[in-house]
C-alpha cells in the first residue's frame, strides 16, 4: 500500500520524527555513559528516556562525554 506524499509532511509525521531523534538521542547518552564505565541506575535511565526536551538532551548527550557520574549528568538541570 502506497503512502500519499503529503502524509511525510503532516504533523503526524512531524510528531513520529521528533519522537524518534529524542529516543536516539536518549539511547546515545545511556549508550556514552555505559561505553565510559559509569554506572546507570534505573532512576538514572528512566529519567534520561523520559526526557522529551531536544535542548536538554543536547546539554546531557555533551555532558555525557566528560563526566565522572551520572549524577553529573543531571547538574543543573
Amino acid at each position: 500500500m502506497a503512502v500519499p506524499g503529503y502524509f511525510f509532511h503532516s504533523q503526524t509525521a512531524e510528531k513520529v520524527r521528533d519522537e524518534g531523534g529524542v529516543r536516539r538521542e536518549a539511547e546515545l547518552i545511556l549508550r556514552a555513559l555505559t561505553t565510559r564505565g559509569i554506572e546507570v541506575t534505573d532512576a538514572d535511565r528512566d529519567r534520561i528516556t523520559g526526557c522529551t526536551d531536544p535542548g536538554t538532551l543536547d546539554r546531557w548527550f555533551d555532558r555525557a562525554i566528560t563526566v565522572t557520574t551520572a549524577e553529573a549528568l543531571f547538574a543543573d538541570a
